[in-house]
């Protein structure tokens, strides 16, 4: 199912059928793919909800379903960039080796490139840096609606988004309070574009882009930093130092947000899990509950103070270069719809 819905996409054929009704043999044509095997792979991909057919084997042709429209590249919420992204060669071969990760405990992805990391990898292939960007990209936007929806940034002046990407983040937060200030802060390559993004959210002029590495330094002077996606790619010991520079950028007082997702202590969701096992199989990474991520917390030298849940797993970890309430560590739920698991 997944590679049958990534080709569709990595092929254009959702975009393609944007429009409406078009047939298969046209869309073959505009592909530039074998008819027949294409209009199996439509076939399959009414079967999983993806496509609705019209006519007969003659005549046939294909509209989008309300699942379907989902991977529109210009739909609202787009998983188009997931959705290519994930049946990459090097990811999906990483997934084949979960047996071998299970056994010895090896991060698949670095044990079959002897010894690299997946990032210093993408370094290396520009083409896939920039189709995991637009991934990472997609999922970005679903969050950052979530916490501009669910979590209060008013309170704060000038915020942080530390391996913030494209800023599609600060764009999504940033114009419900116009009194935020944000500064991004990733590699070069991947923050290059940014500007066209915070520009078009109309809050470039608020916003600094700064280059540079996590594991370095961060900008100082904030009074709130953001790890979005990011503590859960890598390990302890790993995100452990990640904390740690910038609790050395950080003041008394200063708020750290961790947004990831956050492992129930009995039955967890699955699309939760299933990205833990894409965490260690991937980057090293792991998901953690979250008597974990407070244990994490405090290796970095930040004491938790809460977590808001946004919906679907994802949860904001509130901590505290210095408690300032009287208020205990522990959860403070907040209603969100759900959205599906994947």
């Amino acid at each position: 199912m997944t590679q049958a819905i990534s080709v569709a996409v990595t092929l254009g054929v959702p975009d393609l059928i944007a429009s409406g009704v078009r047939g298969a043999d046209d869309l073959a044509s505009r592909t530039g793919a074998h008819p027949r095997s294409l209009y199996r792979l439509l076939r399959a991909l009414t079967g999983l909800g993806v496509l609705r057919e019209h006519g007969d084997r003659d005549g046939q042709a294909f509209e989008l379903t309300e699942l379907g429209e989902g991977l529109r590249s210009d739909a609202p919420g787009s998983l188009a960039g997931w959705a290519a992204f994930i049946s990459r060669p090097y990811h999906w071969e990483a997934w084949g080796d979960l047996l071998r990760t299970v056994r010895t405990g090896e991060e698949a992805f670095a044990a079959r490139h002897e010894g690299e990391s997946v990032w210093k990898w993408r370094e290396r292939h520009p083409e896939e840096s920039r189709i995991f960007d637009r991934a990472m990209s997609a999922i970005a936007a679903i969050v950052a609606t979530r916490l501009a929806d669910n979590y209060d940034f008013g309170r704060f002046s000038r915020v942080a988004d530390l391996g913030g990407g494209d800023g599609t983040l600060l764009a999504t937060v940033l114009p419900g309070h116009p009194g935020v200030r944000g500064v991004l802060f990733d590699l070069p390559h991947v923050v290059a574009g940014a500007l066209t993004t915070l520009d078009r959210a109309g809050v470039a002029g608020r916003c600094e882009v700064i280059a540079g590495s996590f594991f370095d330094s961060v900008p100082s002077g904030c009074d709130a930093y953001v790890l979005k996606s990011i503590l859960h790619d890598w390990d302890d010991a790993s995100s452990a130092r990640i904390l740690q520079t910038v609790a050395e950028a950080a003041g008394p007082g200063t708020t750290l947000l961790i947004v990831d997702r956050v492992v129930a202590d009995h039955t967890p969701a699955a699309s939760v899990v299933m990205s833990d096992l894409n965490m260690m199989v991937n980057t090293g990474g792991v998901e953690r509950t979250v008597s974990e991520w407070r244990a994490l917390a405090e290796s970095g030298g930040f004491e938790m103070t809460g977590t808001v849940d946004i919906g679907a797993g994802w949860h904001v970890i509130e901590a505290s270069t210095t408690r300032t309430t009287g208020t205990p560590p522990g959860e403070r739920p907040v209603e969100a719809p759900q959205l599906g698991e994947g």
